[in-house]
């Protein structure tokens, strides 16, 4: 399967066809796959996966799952952070839950993430491998720790670079909270719109077009948000599930794309 990216052609492994549902245009997920054992959903950014430790009273996917679709129990395989958008499994039963669990805490589950830093990369490729604690300070962030820290190992590889920005794909091998974020910083590139690792500042286009000639008070951002996608997870027995960039990542990558020259 070829799809387009911002420009350019990537290819990728086919879809999972499963059952497709038409959700309420609010819903901050789509459902890309279900059968009887698991589902598979595009999460929309701002919602958490499952319970907060520090806030019992946000609002929580698996409990939206369970309502909409009125299943009795939904248990939660794997999280990615509340401001990241993209793939989450979950599965309908015990045993898969089991399964799967163990899969990704062997590191037999594929990841793939479509993010967008700040700055341009001097490389083309790069692995970064610092140990990292959760939770680590009274900010609750992730830090960097070699004496204390678990394995943490995350592959790089920058798609393209724009102004000062850069478009990358990163395959994380282990699964550490904010592991993504801690390690782009690391490497002298934070996340967009990072307000815990980096800036918060949202993204404007007369921020990196030249000649820019629209009304700076009528101006929206084109991102806000933490711009991390999860795009693609791959299971033990190769089936695919693909998520596509919201739009406000897609906007943001194309208009890069126009001036990368």
């Amino acid at each position: 399967m070829i799809a387009n990216f911002a420009g350019r052609e990537y290819r990728l492994k086919d879809r999972v066809q499963g059952r497709f549902s038409k959700l309420k245009a609010k819903t901050p997920y789509s459902i890309v796959f279900e059968d009887e054992n698991l589902i598979a959903v595009n999460k929309s950014p701002g919602i958490s996966v499952g319970g907060d430790r520090w806030d019992e009273s946000i609002e929580r996917l698996d409990k939206q799952l369970q309502r909409d679709l009125t299943i009795s129990k939904i248990f939660t395989v794997h999280r990615i952070d509340k401001e990241t958008s993209g793939l989450v499994i979950f599965a309908k039963d015990k045993e898969t839950h089991k399964k799967l669990s163990v899969a990704f805490e062997k590191r037999n589950i594929g990841k793939t993430y479509i993010t967008i830093v700040h700055g341009r990369t001097s490389w083309k490729e790069t692995t970064c491998d610092l140990s990292l604690v959760p939770n680590g300070n009274k900010k609750h962030q992730t830090i960097i720790d070699k004496f204390r820290g678990k394995e943490s190992i995350t592959s790089f590889k920058c798609l393209f670079s724009a102004g000062n920005y850069s478009v990358l794909e990163v395959k994380p091998q282990t699964g550490r909270i904010h592991q993504i974020r801690v390690h782009a910083a690391a490497l002298g590139h934070t996340v967009v719109c990072d307000a815990l690792y980096g800036k918060e500042t949202p993204i404007k286009l007369s921020s990196f077009k030249r000649g820019w000639r629209g009304d700076p008070k009528e101006e929206r951002p084109l991102l806000s948000r933490l711009a991390l996608h999860a795009q693609e997870l791959v299971l033990p027995d190769d089936r695919t599930f693909y998520a596509p960039l919201p739009k406000d990542m897609d906007s943001l990558i194309k208009q890069l794309e126009k001036i990368k020259s």
